[in-house]
């Protein structure tokens, strides 16, 4: 038998990987250079706070948030040789993770911390809160569907066929 060496072989996977990776790389090298053109060490000391933040204080306390959700939830491992479910606790992160992304990202406009703001833009910035309130509910919402289906379809899947019961004769 003949041994290939081609690129997915040495690589482990499709040269489209590859050079999606490596565009990627490209982009993130150029945005840094042009980040860093400004204010580099503002740059710098913004990128070790907001390290030192989400390590020492967020992670520590979205783990702990996890795990109690995890405890409310019922979360236990599937048996070795059983079929992988998604579990309940992740109907939860979700749509807790894209509502939190959506504040980070507007917070200003949804906390009502940007002066000027309607002076600027003309838009009203009033909107916002309630519209994250909004887009939060849906999340939370369409995960609750999400989850009643995933449990009537379980439910359907585990039910035993029943047999039809013979007919006694008399």
């Amino acid at each position: 038998m003949k041994r290939r060496s081609g690129l997915r072989e040495r690589y482990g996977a499709s040269p489209l990987h590859l050079l999606l990776l490596l565009c990627s790389f490209a982009l993130a090298l150029y945005a840094g250079i042009r980040l860093l053109k400004g204010d580099p060490l503002g740059v710098v000391i913004w990128f070790v706070g907001a390290a030192l933040l989400h390590d020492l204080v967020l992670l520590p306390l979205y783990t702990l948030t996890d795990r109690a959700a995890q405890a409310l939830t019922g979360v236990r491992q599937a048996p070795a040789g059983g079929t992988h479910r998604m579990p309940a606790v992740n109907y939860v992160r979700v749509p807790a993770f894209l509502s939190l992304l959506l504040l980070v990202v507007w917070y200003p406009l949804v906390l009502r911390r940007v002066p000027g703001y309607r002076s600027a833009t003309g838009l009203d910035p009033d909107v916002f809160l309630g519209r994250w309130l909004l887009l939060t509910a849906a999340f939370f919402a369409v995960s609750a569907l999400c989850l009643l289906a995933a449990t009537a379809r379980r439910g359907r899947s585990h039910k035993p066929r029943r047999e039809p019961a013979a007919r006694e004769r008399s």
